[in-house]
């Protein structure tokens, strides 16, 4: 099956395709016009001779990350904590980015800030024109990203990595810039890529216990809009000579995985021997509308889903798993030329990768409770045509129609009343494209019963903060407008852009007709998303923050997201609750036991630093589903040390009263001494190492209980 991207993107004057250069603000950086963001990769290629500096240098987090990364012999040659100067683990502290420019010539930087300055350090380091800016922090807010990434495109000598990502580590060069934990990993061969955390540490891990090692791990992190993305790190792998084998690490959201596929083969095609390469993509259970603990983790407007993802990479001649334990010992069989490229793990993969059905996906309100948005509740239209479910996360705002009406009011937009039941309808919106990492217009027309509108829609790309009258202009003509229709479509779509813009939106939708007997543009339907992090984080825009109705909200999400943890309830005859540790590992769990033919209650994500309080809070949420007969606990101790959750399961047993039966599978950091604590429990708890084990363990439990 050959796949492909149905839609078009058009890009404008003044908008620029990833690499592309354009105006340069001069307080920012002192890059030749003629070059590009595409000419900051060879700065990827760390290594030995990589001199690395930190910012907020003096705090705890980043002291004990400097203290390990010393020792396993990186190169940290100092840090900044802005406005003092001093020394800090032996080594130098100034005061800015530029004094550590000057006197250190560090090669890369780690930003250990926290999110709400997050932007600003980025921002410094870009100025001070840092080869290499490593970003960790999670819950930076989107617009925040959206400046920084607009800066980014003006220039041609800072590479960003991340932000919300683990990092980049050279195994060769003993290099680390992030927190990935050291234990896992080995000097090799193998080029990693991965938006999830905890899911590339179980990949580095399979990949030692098969003796391959690994030569660069880099972390593409979960946000809407990532600094470095696979095709970066594929164009880096192609080139490194330590580099033999390649792995990619995907998940539903965006078009990395789709823009790595046609790479790939266009790589495949014009090299004589390409090297090897495998990949995962987790999310094919996610349910629709939900995002899944990552903030880039949901499937938007125009994108595909993770079966497409696949599917395209299948085709690509890229050999595809469904758990990253397994990519071990199947890319040393591909070095070793014992399995042919393109082939996948089973016959029987894909078919049994069937995602669950949409009628069973949730079997309570559509309108759920997460972390990073706020989202308006779409109307329902007389035609039944209404608007895609909005996003919904943790901590999330649900706001109700009257309320959406009630933002366009504030912009002179109102709702007609009357819509008609047979018309087409423009489907338009405000949006943020992933690849380019810059605010998107998505125009479309859509009729009664046609599908969603976004997989054939037209994307046009404009820079933060300039919508250009030609992009406008163009698009009308996309619509076949007639020229009493045009002005008010273009009064209508910078309406919405001043929306998207002022109150932080992930995205700003509606739909709209041509009334032919007042020559007006009429709104017929409106849905938002906003970036929840602009209040949390940022302290910004109050009045959106004060929409929120708990009420509407689920209860058992909201209960459990004090602790730090994201659950969403899924539907159907399940009877397999899960725990796990990390977003990535959390929706690949999922998936991988509905390959091994189970089905799971819920998704649940205790987080990447899981504590006994935590592992404690999802027992007694994930035990309230009256449909779980087995729960599953799926750790991969990174950050998060097994001894320390094997203490929180015996102690949760104990204290809860469980009866139910409970799987552990431990694996990473600490996990023999995890193991032990379990088999010596003296508790009815079946503990494995191996996963495939521990699914059919507790897939056995549940249909005999």
């Amino acid at each position: 099956m050959s796949v492909s991207v149905l839609r078009r993107c058009i890009v404008q004057p003044g908008v620029y395709p990833r690499s592309r250069p354009t105006l340069l603000p001069a307080f920012f950086s002192t890059s030749s016009l003629r070059s590009s963001y595409e000419d900051t990769l060879p700065n990827l290629k760390i290594g030995a001779h990589t001199r690395v500096i930190f910012q907020g240098f003096t705090g705890k987090q980043a002291t004990q990350n400097a203290t390990q990364s010393i020792e396993w012999g990186t190169n940290i040659v100092g840090g900044v904590r802005p406005g003092k100067t001093g020394e800090h683990l032996g080594l130098p502290v100034l005061p800015s980015m530029r004094a550590a420019m000057e006197r250190l010539k560090p090669d890369a930087t780690g930003v250990y800030v926290a999110a709400h300055q997050a932007a600003q350090a980025i921002e410094e380091a870009i100025e001070a024109e840092i080869p290499l800016i490593v970003a960790v922090a999670e819950f930076i807010p989107l617009h925040d990203l959206l400046r920084i990434h607009s800066v980014l495109q003006t220039q041609s000598k800072s590479r960003l990595v991340g932000a919300n990502c683990p990092g980049i580590i050279s195994a060769v060069g003993k290099c680390r810039i992030g927190f990935q934990p050291l234990s896992c990993f080995a000097p090799g061969s193998i080029g990693i890529v991965a938006k999830s955390g905890t899911l590339s540490y179980e990949t580095v891990a399979s990949t030692t216990r098969a003796g391959l090692g690994q030569s660069l791990v880099i972390g593409m992190g979960g946000d809407v809009v990532a600094g470095t993305n696979f095709l970066d790190a594929l164009k880096v792998f192609e080139h490194d000579e330590d580099t033999k084998g390649i792995i990619i690490v995907g998940e539903i959201g965006g078009e990395a995985e789709l823009e790595a596929a046609e790479w790939i083969k266009a790589y495949r095609t014009r090299t004589t021997n390409p090297k090897p390469i495998m990949a995962l993509v987790g999310g094919v259970q996610a349910p629709s509308g939900r995002i899944m603990g990552h903030a880039g983790a949901f499937v938007g407007p125009g994108e595909f889903d993770a079966l497409y993802k696949i599917r395209a990479l299948q085709d690509a001649g890229v050999v595809i798993t469904d758990h990253p334990s397994k990519f071990g010992n199947i890319m040393r069989d591909l070095l070793e030329g014992k399995r042919q490229q393109g082939s996948i793990v089973s016959d029987k993969f894909l078919d049994s990768m069937i995602p669950r059905p949409k009628d069973i996906q949730n079997t309570s309100s559509t309108f759920r409770s997460q972390t990073r948005s706020l989202h308006t509740q779409p109307r329902r239209t007389q035609s039944g045509n209404q608007l895609k479910d909005s996003l919904s996360q943790r901590r999330s705002l649900h706001v109700a129609s009257d309320q959406a009406d009630a933002i366009l009011a504030t912009k002179g937009l109102k709702i007609s009343k009357q819509t008609p039941l047979n018309e087409p309808q423009m489907a338009l919106a405000i949006s943020v494209d992933r690849t380019n990492c810059c605010p998107c217009l998505l125009v479309g027309l859509v009729h009664p019963d046609a599908p969603e509108p976004w997989t054939v829609a037209n994307r046009y790309l404009f820079q933060y903060k300039s919508l250009p009258g030609e992009l406008l202009e163009t698009a009308a003509k996309e619509l076949a407008l007639s020229k009493n229709a045009r002005q008010g479509f273009y009064d209508i779509i910078r309406r919405l852009v001043s929306i998207f813009e002022e109150k932080e939106a992930f995205l700003v939708e509606v739909r709209a007709l041509f009334d032919q007997s007042t020559q007006e543009i009429k709104i017929t339907d409106a849905n938002m998303t906003f970036d929840d992090c602009a209040f949390r984080v940022g302290k910004r825009l109050q009045d959106v923050e004060a929409m929120r109705r708990p009420e509407t909200e689920d209860a058992d999400e909201v209960e459990v997201e004090k602790y730090g943890i994201v659950y969403v309830k899924l539907g159907g005859n399940s009877k397999i609750g899960t725990l796990v540790n990390g977003a990535g590992l959390a929706m690949n769990t999922n998936d991988a036991i509905n390959n091994q033919g189970g089905l799971c209650t819920n998704f649940l994500d205790m987080g990447g630093k899981a504590t006994s309080e935590t592992v404690k809070a999802s027992f007694q949420i994930v035990m309230r589903d009256p449909r779980v007969k087995t729960i599953f606990i799926n750790i991969f101790g990174g950050l998060t040390l097994c001894d320390m959750i094997a203490d929180g399961i015996i102690l949760a047993y104990k204290d809860l009263g469980i009866s139910l039966p409970v799987v552990v599978r431990l694996r990473g950091t600490n996990e023999e001494l995890g193991q032990k604590m379990i088999a010596e429990s003296g508790l009815p708890l079946h503990a494995f190492d191996d996963f495939g084990e521990a699914v059919d363990k507790a897939i056995e439990l549940a249909n005999s209980a």
